[in-house]
């Protein structure tokens, strides 16, 4: 009950804000297919450049849409709505919360990559997105979703936020296998940026938008990632309640 409260609240959220959502999830991301894919008449892989940038964009809007519906909402209510508090002298299980918190951010990051789908329907030219491609996108969410939800728990005014977009998302924005490929980044650098979870999503995106098999080793790394800022958050919360 406590998973369909939370998801509820942000239905009603983005039914509130849906134009503003929606303004959100196009602008920055259409920009760069502007500006990169059709202003830069080249190639990547021996193909037109766009074919490679469409992908990455999409995983781009799903980490983006889950990073920021989770994190500035909850860094609001817990520091200055105190919202927080409220939920842990309620009888909804903190589990059920957390869980509410992450699925909600994914769907919106799942919004947020169905729109820029749409956007570029016209120009796809052969581009497969299937039920594999949804699934990645929203585990793709997930993750972002509990890095955000554990980011707005240590973050110690509002004014942190946008600090962590600055810090964390805007770096993977341009750095992980989105407007070009790791595989072109120095050794070490290039390891590292591979094994972040953008890196991992838009590489298994892409593949399967090419007729490619992804591999499971992606879905793994991003389970991972998804398991040990759950479990960060888990204990932050009951750790706070015990308090």
């Amino acid at each position: 009950m406590g998973i369909i409260t939370v998801l509820w609240e942000k239905w009603v959220e983005f039914r509130r804000d849906f134009y503003k959502i929606t303004m959100a999830a196009m602008i920055s991301p259409l920009m760069y297919l502007l500006i990169f894919g059709f202003g830069i008449q080249t190639t990547s892989h021996g193909e037109p450049y766009l074919m490679f940038l469409i992908p990455g964009i999409v995983a781009m809007s799903t980490m983006t849409g889950s990073f920021g519906a989770v994190a500035q909402n909850m860094s609001v209510q817990r520091l200055y709505e105190k919202a927080l508090d409220q939920v842990m002298v309620s009888p909804t299980p903190l589990w059920q919360f957390i869980t509410g918190q992450i699925l909600g951010g994914a769907l919106r990051g799942m919004y947020a990559g169905i729109v820029i789908l749409l956007l570029t329907l016209p120009v796809q030219n052969g581009l497969i997105f299937n039920g594999w491609s949804f699934l990645i996108m929203f585990l793709n969410g997930m993750v972002f979703s509990t890095i955000a939800l554990v980011l707005s728990f240590l973050s110690k005014s509002y004014a942190d936020t946008p600090r962590y977009n600055a810090y964390i998302i805007t770096p993977m924005s341009f750095l992980c296998n989105t407007f070009f490929s790791t595989d072109q980044m120095p050794g070490v650098f290039r390891r590292i940026v591979g094994a972040l979870p953008l890196s991992q999503a838009s590489g298994m995106i892409r593949a399967i938008s090419h007729g490619e098999d992804p591999g499971t080793m992606g879905v793994i790394v991003l389970l991972l990632y998804l398991a040990v800022f759950s479990l960060i958050a888990m204990i932050y919360i009951y750790r706070k309640k015990t308090l």
